[in-house]
């Protein structure tokens, strides 16, 4: 274990992590949402969701720093009485939760339909390529939009879970597209490389070969999208429960934080929803940066 870390830590992309200030920026804000989002229940000085300790006398209170501000929200209230900056922090979880788990299943069906495409050719790779076309052809949000809206409609009383899981995948059947065209170019290029058909002579099963042999060599270009496609399900994430087909109101996120401060922007709180849009516009640059200087760190032309 030790001798993996140093290797790693003389490696080149250890190297220019390192020798990059924006790339160490990006990372530490994104640690930090990333612990206060997975330890919400140590971290938030309050529970913003349990409606035996909210009190009504409390809400729209502003920051501490403002006159009739308080130490006990430092960040003011909501309309119902929540602290904001616990709200911050429980509503963060549940984005990079959903960010990260969409993202995880479009890479593994993107991955998937994108090498079998280019590893077997015809009709198949014509197929499922005319299928990317079609997706390309509609906007993400739109899509998105639309396979919430449906199963909201089909499913009205969901529970939490289920409504969780229509939105994972909803966000998730608008990003594999991506993958699959960007691993389908890579593996064109690789079965025609000696290894390939070395394994082929051989007697080496086909999908031995796309999982032993292609697969570990397409995955580069794969790492930089999956990264830099994780703000991007933030913001699909947050724009739905904005447009009230996301996070359910029980368990809001910071797309729903917004939208509830949007009815308040023009009145005076301007905290219920500049500090929500703030913590996402954090969140997704900084994971943006980290792709930018993954890609950056991977492509030997451009050290």
């Amino acid at each position: 274990m030790q001798k993996t870390l140093l290797r790693w830590y003389d490696s080149d992309v250890a190297h220019s992590f390192r020798s990059s200030p924006v790339a160490i920026l990006a990372a530490l804000i994104a640690l930090v949402c990333t612990f206060c989002a997975l330890f919400a229940g140590w971290v938030a000085p309050h529970n913003p969701f349990d409606l035996s300790t909210l009190e009504l006398s409390d809400s729209r209170l502003p920051p501490v720093w403002m006159a009739e501000g308080s130490w006990k929200y430092v960040l003011g209230t909501d309309d119902q009485g929540r602290d904001i900056l616990s709200a911050l922090i429980y509503g963060a979880r549940i984005s990079l939760v959903v960010g990260l788990a969409s993202v995880l299943l479009s890479v593994v069906l993107g991955v998937a339909l994108g090498l079998v495409a280019g590893f077997r050719g015809g009709w198949i790779d014509g197929v499922l390529m005319r299928l990317c076309d079609v997706m390309l052809s509609f906007p993400a949000i739109l899509i998105a939009l639309l396979i919430a809206g449906v199963a909201r409609a089909v499913f009205p009383n969901a529970p939490e879970s289920l409504a969780f899981g229509v939105l994972i995948l909803a966000i998730s059947l608008t990003g594999w597209v991506q993958y699959a065209r960007t691993v389908r170019g890579s593996t064109l290029v690789e079965r025609n490389k000696e290894y390939v058909q070395a394994a082929r002579v051989t007697g080496v099963a086909p999908m031995r070969i796309m999982r032993k042999h292609v697969l570990p060599n397409v995955l580069g270009p794969v790492m930089v999208l999956a990264t830099i496609q994780v703000a991007t399900a933030i913001i699909t994430e947050a724009t739905l429960s904005f447009l009230g087909v996301g996070a359910p109101p029980t368990s809001p996120s910071l797309g729903t934080l917004i939208r509830i401060g949007n009815d308040y922007l023009f009145s005076g709180e301007w905290w219920i929803t500049i500090f929500p849009g703030v913590m996402l516009v954090l969140i997704a640059l900084s994971v943006n940066l980290l792709g930018d200087w993954l890609r950056d760190a991977l492509n030997p032309r451009l050290r």
